[in-house]
C-alpha cells in the first residue's frame, strides 16, 4: 500500500512539472552544473500590450567546483547543493519571445565554501539573480543570469560569490 502511495505522488509530482533546466556558470576560479524543475504560478499580474508579470518555482540540483580551495593554487573540491527559487518573470501572454526575470531563494550546500580567499560560514546560502532570455516557437528556453550567492549576514565571514549563467531550458 506504501509503495502505490508513493508511486502515485511521484507521478501526480512529474505531471505537475511545468519545465526543465540546464545551467552552467563560472564565478572568480569556481565553476557552477545545476539542472533544475520549475512549477509555474497560476497568477499574471499588471497584465497589457500581450505582457504579464508571472512566475515559477524553481527546485535545483547544483554541483560547484572550486578551483582554489582554502586559497592554495592547484588545490580542488566539489560541494554539492540543492535549493528552491521562487521566479518573477515579465513575459509575453503566449509564453515565448524575449523575458526579464528575478528571483531570490534558499540553498542548503553539502560542504561550507572556501575558495580563493573568500569563505562562507554557514551551508544554509541565499541565492538572488537578475536574468534575461528567449523562448522560441518550439518551447525551448535560452537565457543568461547574474547570480549572487551569500548567507545575507547571518554569520561571519561571509565573502558573497558571484556567478556568469547561462541557461537551457525547455517548457512542456
Amino acid at each position: 500500500m506504501a509503495l502505490a502511495a508513493c508511486t502515485f505522488a511521484v507521478h501526480t509530482v512529474c505531471l505537475a512539472v511545468d519545465g526543465v533546466s540546464f545551467e552552467a556558470g563560472e564565478g572568480e576560479k569556481v565553476d557552477l552544473a545545476r539542472v533544475g524543475v520549475q512549477w509555474n504560478w497560476d497568477k499574471q499580474w499588471f497584465k497589457s500590450n500581450h505582457s504579464y508579470i508571472g512566475g515559477y518555482w524553481d527546485l535545483t540540483a547544483q554541483q560547484w567546483h572550486e578551483k582554489r580551495y582554502q586559497d592554495v593554487s592547484g588545490a580542488s573540491r566539489t560541494i554539492n547543493a540543492i535549493g528552491i527559487t521562487p521566479v518573477f518573470r515579465y513575459q509575453n501572454t503566449d509564453g515565448k519571445g524575449f523575458y526579464a526575470e528575478a528571483g531570490i531563494g534558499a540553498h542548503l550546500f553539502s560542504h561550507l565554501y572556501d575558495n580563493d580567499g573568500k569563505e562562507e560560514s554557514t551551508a544554509f546560502l541565499f541565492g538572488d539573480h537578475l536574468g534575461i532570455g528567449y523562448v522560441f516557437s518550439n518551447k525551448m528556453d535560452l537565457g543568461l543570469k547574474l547570480q549572487h550567492f551569500s548567507n545575507a549576514g547571518i554569520k561571519e565571514p561571509n565573502g558573497g560569490v558571484n556567478f556568469a549563467v547561462l541557461k537551457l531550458g525547455y517548457h512542456f
